[in-house]
C-alpha cells in the first residue's frame, strides 16, 4: 500500500487520455520565420518522446496569430474555450503577450511563452506566466557590458522595430552600456513592416564607434542586406534575433564579423543541443535559432515539471510551480532555473558570425553565466524605477528619453499588445 499511493496520480491521469496543449505560434507576416522555427523546435521535441510527456500522450493545438495582437487575443480564447487545453506554449511576440495576459490570468492556463514581455515577469508580473528564454532587455544587457568594457566603444547608435519589444531590448544595451561608461547618441525606430530602410540608413550617424540593432524576424536580414548595399562600414552589434541562425542561411559573407547576444547558439557543445542540431537538420535541412532553441527548452522545462507532478496537467496550481520550481541542467541552450517571477536565469552567450565547413554560424567568444532579467542590479531597486513599456502603451516617442528613468510609468490597459 505504502508504494500505491504515490504511484496513482500518474497511474490515473494516464488513462484519462491524451494532454491537451495549446501552442501559439506566427506562421505568416514579417515574423513567419521565427514562428515556423517555433513549431519545428516544438514539433521535434515531442517527436523525439513519440508525443509523451511523462507517461502520458500530448495532443497538440495550434493557432496562427500572424503576428497580430488581436489575432493573438481571438486565437487564445479558441485554445481554451473550444479545444479545452491545460497549458500553453508561446506566443512569439511581446505585443501578442500583452494582448493575452488578462485573459491568461482570468483563465489561470499556465503559459510557457517564448514572448520576451517584460512586465509579464517584472512589475506586473504575471502568476501563470513562465519564460524559459529571455527577457527583452536579458541578453542585451550583457552585449552593453562587452561593448564597453571589452570593445573599449564609447559612443553608439542604436536602431530598432518600432514596438514593444524592440524598445525593451535596446533599453537593456543602453543602461549596461552607459552604467559602464559609453554613451548611446541616436535612436531610430523603423516601423516593424517597413518596406525599406534606405531612408534611416541615411540617417545613422557615423561618428559612432557602433550600431546596435534590435530587430525581430526577417527585419535583421533585410536591415543588414540594405546598410550593407548602401556602403555602410560602422561595425554591427545585434540583438538576440537580427543575428539568428533562421536568418544566417539566407545571409551572405557581409554578415561575417557581426556580434549579437543571445540565450543560444547552434554551436553549443552539450548533448541536449547535439540532438537539437541533428534533429532539426534530418528534418528540416536547416540550424536551430532563436525560435526553435526556445520550444524545444519549453519542452524540456514543461516535462520536467510534469513528471514531478505525476503528469497532472490539468491541476493548473501544481503545474504552474513545478514549472516556475524547476531546474533543468541540461537543456538545449544550458541549465535553466527561474527567479520568483517566473523569469529564466541562466546563460547568455556573445556570439560573431562566421564560416565553417562553408556555412554561416554563430560561433560563441564569451559566456556570460547565470544571467537573470535583473543583470547585476538589486531586483528591489530594479522594480521601482519606471518600464520601458510605458513607452510602447503611451505612444511618446522613447527617443525623447535620454535615460530609462525619464520614461513614465502607466498602467496596463485593454489597449496592451496594439
Amino acid at each position: 500500500m505504502g508504494l500505491a499511493g504515490p504511484a496513482s496520480p500518474w497511474v490515473a491521469r494516464a488513462a484519462a487520455g491524451p494532454m491537451r496543449v495549446g501552442f501559439l505560434t506566427v506562421k505568416t507576416g514579417p515574423l513567419a520565420s521565427g514562428g515556423l522555427q517555433m513549431e519545428q523546435g516544438l514539433t521535434l521535441y515531442l517527436k523525439e518522446r513519440n508525443n509523451t510527456l511523462a507517461g502520458r500522450p500530448v495532443e497538440l493545438f495550434t493557432g496562427d496569430s500572424a503576428g497580430a495582437p488581436a489575432v493573438a487575443r481571438s486565437k487564445m480564447q479558441e485554445l481554451v474555450e473550444r479545444d479545452n487545453i491545460a497549458c500553453l506554449i508561446g506566443p512569439l511576440a511581446t505585443a501578442e503577450a500583452l494582448a493575452i495576459d488578462d485573459y491568461i490570468r482570468d483563465k489561470q492556463i499556465p503559459t510557457l511563452s517564448v514572448a520576451a514581455a517584460e512586465d509579464l515577469t517584472q512589475r506586473k508580473a504575471n502568476p501563470w506566466f513562465v519564460r524559459a528564454d529571455s527577457s527583452s532587455a536579458q541578453c542585451s544587457y550583457p552585449m552593453g557590458d562587452y561593448a564597453a568594457k571589452e570593445l573599449k566603444y564609447k559612443r553608439v547608435a542604436m536602431i530598432a522595430d518600432d514596438l514593444a519589444y524592440g524598445y525593451e531590448l535596446n533599453a537593456g544595451f543602453q543602461r549596461a552600456f552607459e552604467d559602464a561608461g559609453g554613451k548611446v547618441v541616436q535612436k531610430l525606430w523603423p516601423p516593424l513592416n517597413a518596406p525599406d530602410y534606405g531612408t534611416y540608413i541615411a540617417q545613422l550617424k557615423t561618428d559612432v564607434d557602433a550600431i546596435f540593432m534590435g530587430f525581430a524576424g526577417s527585419n535583421g536580414l533585410k536591415f543588414l542586406r540594405q546598410y550593407k548595399e548602401y556602403g555602410g562600414k560602422t561595425p554591427l552589434l545585434a540583438g538576440m534575433t537580427a543575428a539568428d541562425e533562421s536568418l544566417l542561411r539566407q545571409m551572405g559573407d557581409e554578415a561575417i564579423g557581426t556580434l549579437s547576444t543571445s540565450f543560444y547558439s547552434a554551436q553549443l557543445d552539450n548533448p541536449s543541443n547535439k540532438k537539437l542540431v541533428d534533429g532539426m537538420a534530418r528534418d528540416y535541412k536547416v540550424d536551430p535559432g532563436f525560435y526553435a532553441a526556445a520550444t524545444y527548452t519549453n519542452g524540456a522545462v514543461l516535462e520536467a515539471a510534469l513528471k514531478t507532478i505525476g503528469a497532472d496537467i490539468e491541476n493548473k496550481a501544481a503545474l504552474i510551480k513545478a514549472l516556475r520550481e524547476s531546474k533543468v541542467e541540461d537543456t538545449c541552450r544550458g541549465p535553466v532555473r527561474f527567479d520568483k517571477y517566473g523569469n529564466v536565469v541562466g546563460n547568455v552567450y556573445i556570439r560573431r558570425v562566421e564560416k565553417k565547413d562553408g556555412k554561416l554560424v554563430n560561433a560563441v567568444i564569451k559566456t556570460y553565466p547565470n544571467v537573470s532579467q535583473f543583470w547585476t542590479y538589486d531586483a528591489d531597486e530594479f522594480l521601482k524605477k519606471p518600464s520601458v513599456q510605458s513607452r510602447y502603451l503611451s505612444g511618446q516617442p522613447l527617443h525623447r528619453a535620454v535615460r530609462l528613468h525619464e520614461i513614465h510609468v502607466l498602467e496596463l490597459g485593454a489597449s496592451a499588445g496594439r
